[in-house]
């Protein structure tokens, strides 16, 4: 389980150059994924071995000046709920303001770690200005410029310090599949849960697997037997307003994280909307398996709509990544909600498919000789060998004379033909090329 660290300040302290430094500290380790990531304001970091989920606020604030204050309490407020520790960074350059006061003041109370971040400082002059920080009343600050990186490794090891340890998620011998139900606020997350329990509430054991957090409800029914994790009942903030995407991206992470296979449930009388997209690119960058749930599609005029047009449509905002099963339901009616499971359930499997290396050789070997990558600069890549690699999610690997030549149009290809040929529908797969 991973902590989640989130970033509070307000706008152009620096909040999103910092994060970007905390978030290719971990993209140095692993291959950026192909495509273009689409949420810049979630990442995964990793500090002296211990990995954590940053969420950098800045991005989701939209709006004029007079509406930035509010936006800023809500969300300050939401971290403080929803975070393990709480990095609030503040400008050198300006001193304290107003507004910094007024999120120090929120700080001031909360029971969970708090670091106060002096940014900007990049000479011996600037450290002096730090010393009016104190006045914020949060104690001890740490200098760093989000620029050069100078100071942020002393931050990093206090971080990780006061990160509170996670409890450990005791496995079953084999574990049961996770599935964790998503989605923007009033999308019918909570009556799609109640109709699958049933009024008789089929419920055999809630087990916490997490601190404050989503509930676990083993299911047991028609057949299926896994752990059920909503999201759609965790404590509702009376004061954070429902419409925040901030507050449904923040809600999702921990039970993505903790899944196997996400339930996005969007509402058809609204369409395919930006928080929906936040949380799927959420599901996609954490290689999650994925089942998209139109729901209220009993609401949904059919002559105007049908569920093809409608299809379609969200597969073109998914681009590259359309291989993904798209169920219309309703959980009013109970239209489909088997359906939804039994998909749920076969992109689970997909998921942990394994592939024998002689059968994909002689599957992709031959498709790679009829369409080998581009020449570059005159040079020929030569694939000569590939193989799965034994990681819980599917990641496959091609030796190549020359890996750095291909790009990623020759990535999607491959990813494509992989796909005609197998089954990982709902599934992320990673393809790596590396020398021989």
């Amino acid at each position: 389980m991973n902590n989640i660290v989130a970033i509070v300040g307000r706008p152009n302290v620096g909040k999103s150059t910092f994060f970007n430094r905390l978030i290719q500290r971990r993209e140095a380790i692993v291959d950026s994924v192909s495509g273009v990531t689409r949420d810049r304001n979630y990442g995964k970091s990793e500090w002296n071995g211990k990995e954590f989920s940053v969420i950098d606020t800045g991005g989701y604030i939209k709006g004029s000046d007079d509406i930035f204050e509010g936006e800023i309490r809500r969300q300050v407020e939401l971290a403080i709920d929803e975070a393990d520790a709480i990095i609030f960074v503040v400008d050198v350059e300006e001193g304290i303001t107003p507004m910094d006061d007024e999120v120090a003041k929120l700080l001031r109370k909360v029971k969970k770690p708090v670091i106060l971040v002096v940014n900007k400082v990049d000479n011996a002059m600037r450290e002096k200005d730090a010393f009016e920080f104190y006045n914020l009343g949060l104690g001890d600050y740490y200098t760093i410029s989000g620029m050069s990186g100078s100071g942020t490794g002393e931050l990093l090891d206090k971080l990780v310090e006061v990160l509170p340890e996670m409890p450990e998620v005791t496995e079953e011998v084999e574990p049961l599949p996770r599935f964790c139900v998503v989605g923007r606020p009033n999308a019918g997350k909570s009556s799609f849960i109640n109709a699958l329990i049933g009024e008789d509430r089929f419920v055999v054991t809630d087990i916490a697997g997490t601190t404050r957090d989503a509930i676990d409800t083993k299911y047991n029914r028609f057949g299926f037997e896994f752990n059920l994790v909503d999201t759609a009942g965790i404590r509702r903030k009376a004061k954070v307003k429902e419409d925040l995407e901030f507050y449904s991206v923040m809600r999702s992470v921990r039970a993505i994280e903790h899944s196997d296979v996400c339930l996005l449930v969007i509402d058809a009388t609204r369409g395919f909307e930006g928080q929906d997209q936040s949380i799927f690119w959420l599901a996609e960058k954490n290689r999650k398996g994925i089942v998209i749930l139109v729901n209220k599609w009993d609401l949904v005029e059919k002559d105007t709509m049908s569920a093809r047009d409608y299809e379609r449509k969200i597969r073109e905002e998914l681009q590259p990544f359309t291989d993904v099963p798209i169920l219309f339901i309703s959980a009013l009616t109970k239209q489909r909600l088997l359906k939804a499971l039994e998909t749920a359930v076969e992109v689970f499997e997909n998921r942990k498919q394994r592939i024998s290396t002689s059968k994909f050789n002689e599957l992709m070997l031959p498709i790679i000789e009829a369409t080998p990558p581009p020449a570059l600069k005159g040079k020929y890549v030569k694939i000569k060998y590939c193989m799965q690699l034994p990681t819980p999610t599917p990641q496959f690997v091609f030796f190549a004379n020359l890996p750095q030549y291909v790009k990623d149009p020759y990535k999607r290809f491959i990813e494509n033909k992989l796909r005609e040929q197998y089954n990982f529908s709902g599934v992320p797969i990673d393809i790596y090329f590396r020398q021989k």
